[in-house]
């Protein structure tokens, strides 16, 4: 990952990280965001079969993943928690039946290969899409989280807006696959989004805190993976993690 065209790819996924980060904490899904990224698995298992690029692979069966999430939950009423924790247990046994060897553990825990133009530029489209999505709906988005009937009254497509959020949220997940793999991504959306509540007094403020955190985390860390000739992945979510502490004594002082 020393490549200019890498690190440029890893901060736009960080800032998208950061900012679809806020409402995942805010909407409870912590522990979904790490179940969700486990739904690329089998997307990247046929892309390889097929002999395309992992990436496209994982981006179409998080979008998939994604909307037959949304649909069983406004079909069957079942906790979106519940519906994630059954569509990732599948995504996985079909994804490790897929992947082999080397190929699967790249995609579990992320590498540090080079990103080409076709990659990069997706990759920077992506981010830029889902940062402003976010900074757009940002106000719909609280408003449907606070209270979904009101939303309704004041013109908000309710349902149509939580598509639109878990598609960019599973965008979102599969910008960072190449860095950080499908078991480490989840934690680098809800680790400065935590870390950013903790610090900020008002909205604006906590997408500002998780942004600048999620983006110096991947500098700092791909920096010293780098330097110590470690994975970038494991580094990244050790110093996003020891910022988050860092942010519990500041506060507390």
């Amino acid at each position: 990952m020393h490549d200019t065209g890498a690190i440029i790819a890893a901060i736009a996924m960080a800032i998208a990280a950061g900012m679809i980060g806020c409402f995942a904490v805010m909407r409870r899904m912590a522990l979904a965001s790490d179940a969700i990224s486990h739904v690329a698995l089998p997307g990247i298992g046929v892309a390889l079969a097929l002999g395309i690029h992992p990436l496209f692979g994982a981006v179409a069966m998080l979008a998939f993943g994604a909307l037959t999430i949304w649909a069983l939950e406004r079909r069957t009423r079942i906790a979106t928690e519940t519906i994630v924790g059954v569509v990732f247990s599948a995504a996985l046994a079909i994804g490790s039946l897929l992947s082999s060897g080397d190929d699967l553990i790249e995609a579990l825990f992320g590498g540090r290969g080079p990103v080409g133009p076709g990659e990069l530029a997706f990759g920077v489209a992506a981010a830029l899409a889902i940062t402003g999505f976010v900074w757009w709906s940002r106000n719909r988005l609280v408003l449907a989280l606070v209270s979904p009937e009101i939303a309704m009254t004041a013109g908000i497509r309710v349902a149509r807006l939580d598509l639109w959020f878990l598609e960019a949220f599973a965008l979102t997940i599969a910008l960072g696959l190449h860095y950080l793999g499908v078991l480490l991504m989840g934690s680098m959306i809800i680790i400065p989004a935590a870390t950013a509540k903790r610090l900020a007094r008002n909205l604006s403020g906590m997408l500002a805190w998780a942004t600048a955190v999620a983006v110096a985390s991947t500098a700092l860390g791909t920096g010293l993976a780098i330097a110590t000739a470690r994975p970038p992945g494991p580094v990244i979510v050790c110093v996003a993690t020891a910022m988050f502490v860092l942010s519990l004594v500041t506060r507390r002082a």
